[in-house]
């Protein structure tokens, strides 16, 4: 049975420690400032760095004379290593300090960036975003782990929706970044500025981080190589799904090879005595159901993002600085949307807002479906972005917290890895299924038959926002608040599970 409130033992740990005392649970100390600060800048580097490069693919293929094949793998390639590392590093945080592994994420991510504005051809700037990716698997599942531990139950929403929207910044404004950049400076800055944040990070991480642990004390190797090999048999297929045909014996090779190795997984996890990742974790309904739900929450954000940019260039006819600033109406909303919803979640529950949010973005992606066209005006498309911008805001932090908050204070980490890896994953799952649909309806000979693809694709990417909300209808409903009281005895603090 897991317990569904942290002890309250951090507050009386502050007060011990001379901090600045909570108010209600309410007032934020130094420590957890500096954490939720530290966090929110790794996160925002790396998914900043996921996304930026597109803008500037033309400018590398010129300069690096890549193929189109080659351009697609500088983006796969990141997203590949990423997804399917990221619980080895959650476990790698939970096995040899949580603090350590971060650093030691940071710095293989800064590395990589140097090694990708150095690459003399594009073989080596497709290696070197591979081991950003790397980097990046240790790096966000532990960023989200220091801040779930180090914030009580009723600081967390609000916690996460600070991270939440700092993260959602890098990943609306990677487009427009990269356009900057490209047009105003040479692409390799895009990789050069990692190294200055990089570097100050690894130093205020190793001075104002706390070291902590997860609840096992040795690493589960033979699980490590299943889920890795399994996530990569997986990712393989859907990323090589539309240029080598899902039909093809590569696809569907790498496809059920994967699954095979992640139902492996599952059986050795509950096999095993010291598990990376619980399989008792998925009888809890909030993390059972958050999980799917958050999946097809970033499924269809990516399928969005990944033709929305396009859409604003090739039949409105603008350049990448202004397909960037066409995407701002997202940047704001989720800015101004993202903490105000997480901090609303700690007092009314998730559920409310990973539903609504996901009904709002059903609702902007089916609008767009509708209205866009050849002749479509800009304004048409603002409110409509606006609404999804904010459906998504509201979704995202609600259904992290729901997720975190399904288990033990100590078995974070191991929640966190999940969250993160099926989270890159429904990203790919919803670029490969709108570019499916896309091509099926459409491609890029003329604004014509672009327009019709693009049509179809958000046709799909509201989909996949409608059955999110459906699967977030079976989240638990409200919480009880949490009341701080003296610590109790270890089966009377986990005594509350969250069904």
């Amino acid at each position: 049975m897991q317990g569904r409130e942290d002890p309250p033992v951090h507050l009386e740990k502050t007060r011990a420690e001379g901090e600045a005392v909570t108010i209600d649970g309410r007032r934020m100390t130094s420590k957890q400032a500096w954490v939720l600060a530290l966090a929110s800048l790794a996160s925002f580097m790396m998914a900043l760095d996921s996304l930026v490069v597109t803008t500037a693919l033309s400018t590398i293929r010129q300069d690096l004379t890549a193929s189109l094949e080659a351009l697609e793998w500088t983006v796969n390639a990141y997203n590949l290593t990423f997804a399917v590392l990221l619980l080895t590093g959650a476990a790698l945080g939970d096995r040899f300090g949580r603090r350590r592994m971060f650093a030691v994420g940071l710095a293989v991510f800064t590395v990589a960036s140097a090694a990708c504005a150095l690459s003399p051809d594009i073989g080596t700037l497709i290696a070197s975003r591979a081991l950003q990716g790397v980097g990046a698997a240790m790096v966000l599942p532990l960023s989200l782990t220091l801040i779930s531990a180090m914030f009580p139950p009723q600081q967390r929403g609000k916690a996460m929706g600070l991270y939440l929207g700092i993260t959602g910044l890098a990943t609306f404004s990677g487009p427009f970044v990269g356009g900057v950049i490209a047009e105003g400076l040479a692409w390799q800055w895009i990789f050069w500025l990692n190294l200055p944040i990089g570097v100050i990070a690894i130093i205020l991480a190793a001075r104002r981080v706390e070291e902590s642990l997860g609840p096992n004390s040795r690493l589960d190797l033979v699980g490590v190589v299943f889920v890795t090999l399994g996530a990569f048999g997986i990712v393989w297929g859907l990323v090589r799904g539309n240029a080598a045909g899902w039909g093809s014996a590569e696809v569907l090779g790498a496809m059920v090879l994967g699954v095979a190795l992640v139902v492996a997984f599952v059986l050795w996890e509950q096999r095993t005595k010291a598990p990376m990742l619980p399989m008792r974790f998925f009888r809890l309904r909030a993390f059972a159901t958050a999980n799917p739900a958050n999946f097809l929450v970033f499924a269809s954000l990516y399928g969005t993002m990944f033709f929305l940019a396009q859409y604003f260039q090739i039949v409105q006819g603008e350049g990448p600085l202004g397909a960037g600033l066409r995407l701002m109406p997202w940047t704001a909303t989720l800015m101004v949307c993202a903490p105000i919803a997480g901090r609303l979640a700690d007092k009314v529950g998730e559920r409310k807002f990973v539903v609504g949010g996901l009904l709002l973005q059903t609702l902007g992606m089916g609008w767009i479906a509708l209205v866009a066209d050849t002749d479509t005006s800009y304004l048409e498309l603002v409110p409509a972005l606006i609404v999804g911008g904010a459906g998504l805001s509201m979704a995202m932090p609600a259904a992290q917290k729901a997720v975190v908050g399904a288990v033990r204070p100590q078995e974070i980490g191991q929640a966190s890895g999940a969250f993160m890896m099926l989270r890159i994953f429904g990203g790919v799952f919803g670029v490969a299924v709108s570019v499916a649909v896309f091509a099926s309806a459409g491609g890029y000979a003329s604004a014509e038959e672009f327009s019709a693809g693009f049509t179809a694709a958000m046709g799909a990417v509201t989909v996949l926002a409608f059955a999110g909300m459906l699967v977030a209808l079976g989240m638990p409903g409200r919480r009880p608040t949490a009341v701080a009281a003296p610590p109790q005895t270890a089966s009377a603090a986990g005594a509350s599970p969250r069904r």
